[in-house]
């Protein structure tokens, strides 16, 4: 018999929310690692706000909602809070009923210096990597650094002359999105700044041409390639290497894999000081002489290091295709490292959601 295709609204509706999710969800295991980790920082989010006012939205819906915009690669915020009206499946994660009002999304812009002066990403991630040590699932003796470069929300036109003199540029036609011939002109970073984005640096990395990019620098541990420590630094001076060894300190004696491009002097020589044995690929390419030598690669531990450290590439990948992080949304080292932080810390819970035990 055919159905009947007559279309009226319910007015009332019998099915809760968890009834709606199906039991074996993957997003069921990531709700309660995010709300453990939610409820270990109650006091750093307790200190963002007054004791007497008008009450906000709570952080802890705002936190849910990033975290989802992660998971579900959601391009912004403001088509964010479009899907999170009629989604049932993100109000449940959430938290919020299906007659809860939605936030705007300016909610997100007017507290996210908030967010930023108390590092709550950083508490966040800390509390997920607790976990993970906690179920056993991280060494504390091998790890992996590599770093990768973060596309800058600023154009090429915005890199500017520091000292002004590029005001009147007879190559540059007028209107809104201008167009500039920078064919023939020296342009560093000693003598030019983004004016979108002070923070930015222009580097070339491969066959790609330069570009305004962030440093997105990343610590692994070897055992399942999990992110123990997670940062942006400005792509200047020895960035890799002055980032790397950051990462590494306090972390007590281990080895740590790496590619050629840490094959240096400054690294290997500061790893060895940190008690941090370096399992670093040689680079002899040419005439150059490797700072690795028979005594570190004869051991079997070097092979396993040089295999596991390309786990870290897994990392890079999901953090730029899933998380949004090829191109950044945010200006400034702090907000841009603010963002790569809670990413790292999705990331760790969408693997940590096959490897813990029941």
């Amino acid at each position: 018999m055919r159905g009947n295709d007559e279309q009226q609204g319910s007015m009332f509706s019998y099915v809760g929310m968890e009834d709606r999710i199906p039991a074996d969800h993957p997003l069921r295991r990531i709700q309660k690692m995010t709300d453990r980790a939610l409820e270990e920082i109650q006091p750093v989010l307790s200190r963002m706000y007054a004791k007497t006012g008008r009450p906000s939205v709570a952080p802890e819906r705002l936190l849910r909602a990033l975290l989802i915009q992660l998971l579900y690669s959601v391009r912004s915020e403001r088509l964010l809070v479009e899907q999170i009206r009629y989604n049932l499946l993100f109000r449940w994660f959430i938290g919020l009923d299906i007659d809860a009002a939605v936030w705007d999304a300016t909610t997100f812009t007017k507290n996210r210096d908030r967010l930023l002066e108390h590092e709550v990403s950083h508490h966040f991630f800390q509390a997920v990597v607790r976990q993970a040590q906690e179920a056993g699932l991280m060494s504390d003796e091998h790890f992996t650094v590599d770093g990768t470069f973060l596309e800058a929300w600023a154009s090429q036109k915005s890199f500017k002359p520091k000292d002004g003199s590029g005001g009147d540029d007879p190559n540059q036609s007028g209107g809104r999105n201008a167009m500039v011939d920078f064919k023939g002109q020296k342009r560093s970073n000693d003598t030019h700044a983004s004016v979108t984005d002070p923070d930015a640096r222009l580097r070339r990395k491969g066959g790609d041409g330069a570009k305004l990019v962030h440093l997105g620098h990343l610590l692994t541990e070897n055992r399942n390639g999990l992110v123990m420590a997670a940062g942006v630094f400005k792509a200047e001076g020895n960035y890799e290497v002055d980032a790397a060894l950051a990462q590494l300190a306090g972390r007590g004696q281990g080895t740590v894999g790496a590619d050629k491009g840490y094959d240096q002097g400054p690294f290997v020589d500061g790893a060895r000081a940190l008690g941090i044995t370096p399992h670093v690929a040689q680079n002899d390419s040419g005439n150059r002489s490797s700072s690795i030598d028979d005594r570190t690669t004869r051991h079997p531990g070097y092979e396993i290091s040089q295999r596991r450290r390309k786990m870290i590439e897994e990392v890079f990948g999901w953090m730029k295709t899933v998380g949004l992080m090829r191109k950044v949304r945010h200006r400034g080292t702090a907000r841009v490292n603010w963002m790569f932080e809670f990413t790292a810390a999705a990331y760790n819970m969408v693997r940590m959601r096959r490897l813990m035990p029941g």
